[in-house]
């Protein structure tokens, strides 16, 4: 299917979560078409992917969300990186590609109510969970973070063609030390090195808003303009 080809629908404007005085509006591509070949052709666009969905911002009066990408062949840890590979040194990696186990539930359950309490999400069953990580076309994997026997974190992670994409991570919210979100994106780092996968997408970045910062730690780093993706130096 060509671009051209390709139908796509604006959302209702609400109120953005990242910007509260701003407004908020996705262009959803149309989900009849969807497999994983169009879905890498459109995250080449600056598209991210929620369960069976793909879309990106199309925000009246507004562009900041910024899509961004890691270099994986160039990116080299640096030393707050290595602190935390060091910190995990105990921990180990499984990659599950069988879908979602019961465990999963509470640890995300956990991790949204500690660290995005009233959002809504934190009341979801295993299957809005399953829902929200995978639908049938995408090919996605869970990174397993376990220390011993106990699970510690996951990174659903889409591959693509050219990349992986972190669709989302959820962690032991109160192991502060360990730092498993940056942990989790240098193992997807590492993983799409291993595939031999030239991105990390790690989806959008606003300047403006705090939480997104860490994603510019990353480097190099490359954003979407909406027609080219150029190196950044956003720190």
């Amino acid at each position: 299917m060509t671009r051209a080809r390709l139908r796509c629908y604006a959302s209702p404007t609400q109120h953005c979560p990242y910007l509260p005085d701003r407004l908020s509006s996705n262009l959803f591509a149309d989900p009849a078409v969807l497999d994983n070949d169009l879905y890498s052709q459109l995250i080449r666009l600056g598209f991210r992917r929620s369960g069976a969905y793909v879309y990106r911002p199309h925000c009246p009066g507004c562009s900041a969300c910024v899509p961004v990408r890691v270099e994986v062949a160039d990116f080299r840890p640096r030393r707050r990186h290595r602190r935390c590979l060091q910190s995990n040194r105990d921990v180990s990696l499984t990659i599950n590609r069988n879908g979602l186990p019961d465990e999963y539930l509470p640890l995300c359950q956990s991790y949204l109510h500690k660290r995005h309490p009233g959002g809504g999400m934190d009341t979801m069953d295993r299957a809005q969970l399953e829902a929200f990580l995978s639908c049938a076309w995408s090919q996605t994997e869970f990174l397993e973070f376990r220390k011993d026997d106990r699970l510690l974190g996951i990174a659903a992670t889409d591959r693509v063609a050219d990349g992986l994409s972190a669709v989302y991570t959820f962690f032991d919210a109160d192991n502060h030390r360990r730092g498993l979100g940056t942990y989790a994106i240098l193992n997807q780092i590492e993983y799409a090195r291993e595939l031999q996968l030239s991105w990390l997408y790690l989806g959008y970045w606003i300047e403006a808003c705090v939480k997104m910062n860490y994603k510019t730690g990353f480097q190099p780093l490359q954003a979407f303009d909406g027609s080219a993706w150029t190196e950044t130096s956003a720190r």
